[in-house]
């Protein structure tokens, strides 16, 4: 019987130090008010999702990528900005909601991030398509939907959907958000089409699709659903993310939101990796190497005007006023438009 203790004795003091020789978890620091976080470039990010409906606990223990024998757990709350979704970088445990994470954002009514880091909004038009970006081998127009409060006579527009041109080919990529009348976390909203044929991408996290007529470009899934980064090889990476407008929303910001449309829009991520020092467009010019922005930053909501100059007559036409797309770099000197093996 003295036996049997002894070794019951030494088993439980054996799994105790076991257990006390694992690192401790990581825990997400809380960010600084108002401050940018900035994180090196291909820096992997896991997308979490909080769903308050289906019991999730608001922090998770996501198990860090990076390499070594001292692996830890990584135990993270979303900001509060962001609170259902948002990105980690677990190495450093730390959290970002993608609108707040990247120059070359344009997210909710349209509030864009340029180049330079300034934030500004541009209200565009509903219905209606305007370029965002345009340059000698890429075009990018961006549908606008919109919903007018009747009580506050202000209309609200969000992106529903990019027309993205591209290469000597004039290829033609899609990315939308459907409608829908009540919004549900669990289908997948997001719709892309390629040269008119449909994307199909499996609903599992990580899963990608890569164009048999085009490798160089790929779409691969960030989350389960509603969530993707597309991307052209060497031209730009663009994450989208079909949202909603939430009852919080609309109670918070007075959108006049009704049960006939949950006004699922696109928040959006550019990287790219090529433009010229001609790029223009609501965001391209941003990213000139001479930029000088005319919105007042300083305003409390910083708004960008011209939309005349932007607008396309469709979502897939280079027609804008400003447009670059198969144009001459420069005063006398001919355009080489860039080819993609296929």
């Amino acid at each position: 019987m003295a036996r049997a203790l002894l070794v019951a004795v030494a088993v439980v003091a054996l799994v105790f130090s076991v257990a006390s020789a694992a690192p401790s978890p990581l825990v997400a620091p809380k960010p600084e008010p108002g401050k940018r976080s900035k994180i090196p470039a291909k820096t992997p990010l896991t997308t979490i999702t909080f769903n308050p409906a289906a019991g999730h606990k608001r922090d998770y223990q996501v198990t860090c990528t990076n390499t070594g024998p001292h692996r830890r757990p990584c135990v993270v709350t979303c900001p509060s900005t962001c609170p259902n979704k948002c990105l980690v970088f677990c190495a450093y445990c730390l959290t970002f909601c993608m609108c707040d994470l990247f120059p070359g954002t344009s997210c909710g009514d349209p509030r864009f991030t340029g180049a330079d880091g300034n934030t500004f909004y541009f209200h565009g038009k509903k219905e209606q398509d305007f370029c965002v970006v345009t340059d000698t081998d890429l075009h990018i127009n961006a549908h606008f939907i919109g919903n007018r409060n009747a009580a506050t006579k202000r209309e609200f527009t969000w992106i529903q959907a990019l027309g993205i041109t591209f290469g000597a080919d004039n290829h033609r990529l899609y990315i939308g958000a459907r409608k829908a009348t009540e919004w549900d976390d669990d289908e997948d909203h997001i719709q892309i089409t390629f040269d008119g044929e449909p994307v199909n991408v499996n609903a599992v996290k990580g899963a990608q699709w890569v164009s048999k007529a085009l490798p160089a470009l790929s779409v691969s899934r960030i989350d389960t659903v509603n969530a993707v980064t597309v991307d052209l090889d060497g031209v730009f990476t663009i994450t989208a993310n079909a949202v909603p407008i939430t009852d919080d929303d609309d109670r918070v910001h007075r959108y006049g939101k009704t049960g006939k449309d949950s006004l699922v829009h696109l928040d959006l991520g550019y990287k790219f990796h090529a433009l010229s020092d001609e790029v223009d467009g609501v965001l391209g010019q941003t990213y000139r190497p001479n930029f000088a922005s005319m919105v007042n930053i300083t305003a409390k909501m910083p708004i960008m005007g011209g939309a005349d100059k932007y607008r396309s007559s469709g979502l897939f036409s280079p027609d804008c006023a400003v447009s670059r797309f198969h144009r001459r770099a420069g005063a006398g000197e001919e355009h080489v438009a860039v080819g993609f093996a296929s």
